[in-house]
């Protein structure tokens, strides 16, 4: 049997739940030799309480320390990763059952989009709720500005956020991280680690470059005038003005003592 990384790490994944990560995958390895050294020295085991095993017959030894040789004493994170990216890609393209999520604890091994309904049916679960739009611009506000406060989400997105920060907050996708130093301490807000197993990033500096929400961006935007409304738009909102009412000027009445002048003659 030949060493196989990507197998042996498809196994540990399906063996738990939980993320493994690849300090976990090297402490494997090293187990893996101290074992096999301890089973050369029958005696140490011994003298450290543990059951003596018994030797296999010769050409099993030789079958075992061909296998130990071939396992490398120390296997590096670059190796790790590559071997992984490499049995991600190949039950892509098989269009395999389950996928694996790269997140900041770790890899996890996951059921495919394509039959996740098929797991949920089993289990008797609701179908997922999608994020809303709103929901989705303030995530992405808080997660390219954060640490970020209420009135600055506000003042990118134009609305208020109160639903929306409440609706990311039950969801565990975002949380409070401190107070800001501006008056009043207001409230600010960053991304979780579920934020990164939500997205499948392994860390923020995975996000896409993004200058419109990047800080430099925003805070030299300048504010927007009311000369840059389309003047059709202007005339459309805006009333005529109503009409003049101006107070007729008296008609001049000739006195009833006063004599008629007679018109001049020609």
């Amino acid at each position: 049997m030949e060493f196989n990384l990507k197998k042996i790490i498809k196994a540990l994944l399906f063996s738990t739940s939980e993320a493994v990560s690849i300090k976990d995958i090297q402490k494997v390895v090293q187990r893996y030799h101290a074992q096999a050294a301890a089973e050369r020295q029958p005696d140490l085991l011994e003298a450290a309480g543990e059951p003596t095993i018994v030797p296999a017959a010769q050409p099993v030894q030789e079958v075992i320390q061909d296998i130990i040789d071939q396992v490398p004493t120390l296997l590096t994170a670059t190796q790790i990763r590559e071997a992984v990216d490499a049995l991600e890609a190949e039950m892509r393209d098989a269009n395999d059952a389950c996928r694996i999520l790269q997140g900041p604890e770790g890899f996890r091994l996951v059921i495919s989009p394509a039959y996740a309904d098929w797991v949920r049916l089993l289990r008797g679960e609701p179908r997922p709720q999608r994020l809303s739009p709103a929901s989705l611009e303030t995530l992405s506000i808080v997660a390219y500005r954060q640490p970020v406060t209420r009135s600055e989400m506000e003042a990118i997105r134009g609305v208020s956020v109160d639903s929306a920060l409440n609706r990311l907050l039950e969801l565990e996708l975002v949380a409070v991280t401190g107070r800001a130093d501006l008056p009043g301490r207001p409230i600010q807000y960053g991304t979780t680690d579920k934020f990164l197993d939500f997205t499948g990033l392994r860390s923020l500096g995975e996000l896409p470059a993004s200058d419109v929400l990047s800080p430099a961006q925003i805070s030299a935007r300048p504010p927007r005038s009311r000369s840059a409304i389309p003047k059709s738009a202007c005339r459309s909102k805006i009333s005529p003005p109503p009409p003049s009412r101006r107070r007729p000027r008296p008609k001049t009445r000739s006195l009833p003592n006063e004599p008629r002048r007679a018109p001049p003659r020609g």
